[in-house]
């Protein structure tokens, strides 16, 4: 009776191995989604960034959550604060209204329009996505005076140094994502 069950164990074991390999791409596609993809792909092309560093972002900040409001009041899809999206909107033609801004940043296209719209600005300013991301996270000040101080290289080569564990992490977290989705999604 003992053998049987080892036996069975073994067999269902194996079966949930060989079921997890077939449906590994499948199921990792559930965990890293391309939701909003038409909106992602439309900012993606108009502000050159690439698509699934928009998505591992998304991924990031709010796992998709389109009413997504952290404790600090970062909002929506990429979660932006509020006076960030209306500097980046002013900047850049975004339309939104700034009397009703909380509730045009949280629209699903004004969020990854104007996330999108900063991703890109961070990028060009760093020239790498891990400054970019730094940035985006800790604030251009802060990424600023860690290079200035030669805390993080102008290439971002040496991320493990950044000091904010939360950004840190952050920058980690992301990365990986980016990596998995394009691994996921490869262009063919």
């Amino acid at each position: 009776m003992k053998n049987k069950k080892i036996i069975f164990t073994i067999i269902i074991i194996l079966c949930a191995i060989v079921f997890l390999i077939i449906f590994n791409k499948k199921i990792q596609k559930i965990f890293y989604p391309k939701r909003y993809e038409e909106i992602v792909n439309i900012y993606a092309q108009e502000y050159e960034v690439e698509k699934n560093l928009i998505f591992a972002v998304i991924k990031a900040e709010s796992d998709f959550d389109e009413k997504a409001i952290s404790n600090k009041n970062a909002l929506g899809l990429m979660q932006i604060m509020e006076d960030t999206a209306i500097d980046v909107a002013r900047k850049n033609n975004i339309n939104i209204d700034e009397n009703n801004a909380r509730e045009d940043i949280l629209k699903v296209n004004n969020n990854i329009n104007i996330g999108t719209k900063y991703l890109s600005i961070l990028l060009k300013k760093y020239g790498n996505i891990e400054l970019a991301l730094a940035a985006y996270n800790a604030g251009t000040g802060n990424v600023d005076n860690w290079i200035e101080k030669e805390i993080l290289k102008n290439d971002g080569s040496n991320i493990e140094n950044i000091p904010y564990k939360e950004t840190n992490n952050y920058v980690r977290k992301i990365l990986q994502s980016y990596k998995i989705y394009n691994q996921l999604y490869k262009e063919n």
